[in-house]
């Protein structure tokens, strides 16, 4: 009977093991201070940092921008939170290239709030995520997990899957991008960025 037991609870135990070491450790990308670990545009005013967040918004000539990571990743787990500041927010997180981005606010060509949606260039927005205006806080920190696997992206808002897309043309090496868009006048601001690579 003692052997049944242990046998049974060795067995559980392994059964545990498995998903435990599987799970990714998600590592600092913004150490709250500096832009270390970007690659910062020449001639930047539109990037700051201070006070662990991630402040970015367009200067008067309205041009866009695109802060990257130094570091390329394959597939990899993205967590950030994102507030919209004042103006029409049209950002996002560029996935591996600028062909392939998660957006966050308003969509420059539908007019319409797209966060979480999956932008890929060539085809638009081929899916909408689910349940964004329920979810969505316009005037408070927001949640974003981004997973990439392959050529699949799956987003959860503020603790909710709400999209699931496979991209026939992903990139499937690169940087990680977050986007300023030009021509309008916005600000938005990030915080506690981690990246896991899977």
């Amino acid at each position: 009977m003692i052997n049944k037991t242990l046998i049974i609870t060795f067995l559980l135990a392994a059964l545990c093991l498995p998903s435990q070491a599987q799970k990714p450790k998600l590592k600092k990308a913004f150490n709250g201070k500096t832009l270390k670990g970007w690659v910062v545009p020449e001639n930047n005013i539109w990037w700051t940092a201070q006070n662990g967040v991630l402040t970015v918004k367009n200067g008067p000539d309205k041009k866009g921008s695109i802060l990257w990571t130094k570091k390329v990743y394959q597939d990899f787990i993205m967590e950030l939170d994102f507030l919209f500041g004042p103006g029409i927010v049209d950002s996002g997180v560029f996935v591996r290239s600028e062909r392939e981005q998660i957006q966050i606010g308003i969509s420059g060509s539908l007019k319409r709030d797209m966060t979480a949606s999956p932008y890929i260039a060539g085809k638009g927005y081929p899916v909408e995520a689910n349940n964004v205006a329920r979810l969505l806080k316009l005037k408070d920190w927001n949640t974003m997990k981004i997973k990439a696997v392959g050529n699949q992206y799956t987003v959860w808002l503020n603790g909710e899957q709400v999209m699931t897309y496979v991209s026939e043309d992903a990139v499937l090496q690169g940087a990680i991008g977050l986007q300023l868009h030009a021509s309008m006048e916005m600000k938005i601001l990030y915080r506690n960025i981690k990246i896991a690579k899977l």
